[in-house]
């Protein structure tokens, strides 16, 4: 527990052991069914973000059953249900309690070789730093809450929270890496934060590589950013070094706290064009190399244009 991974990893035998993780939230759409898929896939990714592949999922939901028509909780569960089965997992339960809020998630199982098993630990000096999603669900999220985000804004953030890091995942341990951890709440700066401290190592972003929902820098120019955004600026930014001449608005968005969010990937730079092809033939066609590991000092992030 000294050094908390994305997810909880028990041996079962010399070839095989269990990934096991749990997560659910609020909604961050409006339609019930990409909800339920943006849920599944968000707990789905803790498993490959460990390198492993779901096993089984069980449903974790909250429900105001007394005021909402029960459709919409069907329509949850059969966006969550088809995620579990595109992942190649199966649903084999789960609890439902009433609520006053709408929740939905899933307790994942995957399954691993206990001798590829990826923490956040592994970083090495001169690997290269690949993220596999753009940024900018916080900051989207948040102009759609507040009815001013465009519907071709929302529909690319939708389609990205979607889509699982299956592809990602499986380009990765085909080529071998050394870490992986997944992008969510603590945002971009947070995450990579936790590997270089846990690694002892440090970081060197070039901000001008780091892909964003292109809406997103336009609605964080007018101030709509969650309030976690500012909290992980806050908290991290004492970790972080900006270079001159930074673009203020992407320097946010390497803040926004993300929902199902893309693998930082952590690569040994002689393998950097293998997996650079393995994720193209997958159509992980918005990843991107944004940095390099340095020797550090341990957890510092040097962010450069």
């Amino acid at each position: 527990m000294d050094e908390p991974d994305d997810a909880g990893v028990y041996k079962l035998s010399d070839d095989m052991a269990l990934i096991l993780t749990v997560d659910f939230f609020t909604p961050v759409v409006d339609d019930p069914f990409l909800f339920g898929q943006i849920a599944a896939a968000n707990s789905l990714s803790d498993v490959y973000a460990m390198g492993g592949k779901p096993l089984t999922a069980m449903n974790i939901f909250c429900f105001p059953a007394k005021k909402m028509d029960q459709l919409i909780a069907r329509e949850i569960i059969r966006g969550g249900l088809e995620k579990i089965q595109e992942a190649g997992a199966v649903l084999v339960g789960g609890h439902s309690v009433m609520d006053d809020e709408i929740k939905y998630g899933l307790s994942v199982t995957g399954l691993i070789h206990p001798d590829r098993v990826l923490t956040k630990n592994g970083a090495r000096a001169g690997d290269c730093l690949v993220l596999t999603k753009p940024l900018g669900t916080g900051v989207i999220s948040t102009a759609l809450k507040g009815g001013m985000a465009s519907e071709e804004a929302v529909e690319k953030i939708t389609r990205s929270m979607a889509t699982l890091n299956r592809d990602a995942q499986e380009a990765m341990m085909k080529v071998g890496v050394h870490a992986c951890t997944d992008v969510t709440g603590f945002g971009l700066v947070g995450h990579l934060y936790e590997c270089l401290h846990y690694s002892k190592k440090g970081a060197r972003i070039s901000l001008s590589s780091v892909p964003c929902v292109k809406e997103a820098l336009e609605y964080a120019a007018m101030g709509l950013m969650p309030g976690g955004l500012h909290k992980n600026r806050d908290f991290y930014s004492p970790h972080a070094t900006m270079g001159k001449g930074l673009d203020e608005h992407l320097v946010s968005l390497v803040f926004d706290p993300q929902t199902s969010g893309g693998l930082l990937i952590f690569v040994p730079r002689e393998k950097c064009d293998a997996l650079r092809t393995e994720l193209a033939a997958k159509g992980v066609a918005e990843a991107a190399f944004i940095g390099e590991i340095t020797e550090g000092p341990p957890g510092h992030i040097e962010i450069v244009p």
